[in-house]
């Protein structure tokens, strides 16, 4: 019999394996419209002395029960028309959307920051979403990312700023589980596209289904939301009509372009807050596992180290010295290559063993 204490394990007796959990997340409109107090000043609504972006959550921010759901924030490339008409916020607004871009899409080989690109094709050139709402998800509903093809986010598309529910324009990320990009430092992004009733046209006139409306990076938990979703199609945008993202006291309306060029980032965000009827996705918890095969022959671990094992130099467990040894172990140790204990392992109830049987523990280690 051995009275070995350690058994090596070789690399036959480990397996790793992955797994991912998925867990349905939904955030209702009224949630950041005016759930706890009067829009825009809604206690859960947290604005910064910066100015630079928003935060919403899912309760009173002051109150230690408050959880962190997203930021909201608007940029603006250097390339749009738009940026050298800014008269607010001009340079927090360039230096964002720099910041989102560089972060998310990374440097081209002449070490200039990639643009948001309309249909991910950086080669080609093509469109770009230049004027951008970001809405940055916090790591505790995304987890390690969003599933590929479970998002959905439904705009109040009304044209009217006091009924901006009137009409609603549904954004998705369709098909992205076999058509996403990787061409971006940061992981996996999906083309988000929209459709709706047919109220709704695309510049062509055509219906607006699989427009082209931005841009969601998986494991950033970052929507990149192209200005061109409120905008009619006079303004190359994707609806009857440009929406008012204000409503002016003087009575005309007031267009995204003119919100993002003359007003402060906090109020533009508070405007899109108004319209956001429902949010939801299925997060991604990444759980990765070792499975140690532990297999103990016949000749192993017949005895026990503890004292109490032992009286006056006999097996307790023995009642006459004919009989076979037996022990019973509860708990598996798992050691390094220095005899270091790393992992206990415990069972659920004693297992007797004794040179009749052969047993295989099966230790799994989740992280």
């Amino acid at each position: 019999m051995t009275t070995s204490v350690y058994k090596s394990l070789s690399e036959k007796d480990i397996a790793s394996t992955r797994t991912l959990l998925h867990e349905s997340i939904p955030l209702t409109g009224s949630l950041v419209s005016g759930t706890y107090g009067t829009f825009p000043n809604d206690t859960n609504i947290k604005n910064y002395s910066h100015g630079m972006f928003q935060s919403v959550f899912d309760y009173p921010y002051l109150s230690s029960s408050a959880n962190h759901i997203y930021d909201l924030t608007i940029g603006v490339s250097t390339g749009s028309a738009l940026s050298s008409s800014i008269t607010v916020q001009q340079a927090k607004k360039i230096n964002i959307y720099n910041q989102m871009a560089a972060t998310l899409m990374g440097y081209d080989s002449n070490g200039k920051i990639i643009r948001f690109d309309q249909d991910g094709d950086l080669a080609a050139g093509g469109t770009k979403n230049d004027d951008s709402i970001f809405i940055n998800f916090s790591r505790l509903l995304q987890k390690d990312e969003i599933k590929k093809g479970s998002f959905s986010m439904v705009l109040g598309a009304g044209v009217s700023y006091d009924n901006t529910m009137s009409d609603l324009l549904t954004i998705t990320d369709a098909g992205a589980q076999t058509s996403y990009k990787t061409n971006a430092v940061v992981g996996d992004y999906a083309l988000l596209s929209c459709s709706a009733g047919g109220a709704f046209v695309q510049g062509t006139g055509s219906n607006v289904n699989n427009a082209l409306v931005g841009l969601l990076f998986y494991q950033a938990g970052v929507v990149v939301l192209s200005g061109s979703v409120f905008k009619g199609t006079g303004s190359l945008g994707c609806l009857d009509d440009n929406v008012e993202f204000f409503s002016s006291s003087a009575g005309g309306a007031i267009i995204i372009d003119d919100a993002i060029t003359g007003n402060e980032i906090s109020a533009s965000c508070d405007s899109f807050r108004k319209r956001i009827n429902n949010i939801s996705f299925n997060n991604t918890t990444e759980l990765n596992s070792t499975i140690h095969f532990c297999r103990i022959n016949n000749s192993e671990f017949n005895y026990s180290s503890n004292p109490t094992y032992l009286s006056s130099s006999k097996l307790v467990v023995k009642n006459n010295n004919f009989d076979a040894p037996v022990s019973y172990f509860t708990t598996v140790g798992l050691y390094s290559a220095d005899n270091e204990l790393l992992a206990v392992a415990k069972l659920s109830e004693p297992l007797k063993k004794d040179p009749s049987n052969e047993m295989t523990v099966r230790v799994r280690l989740d992280y």
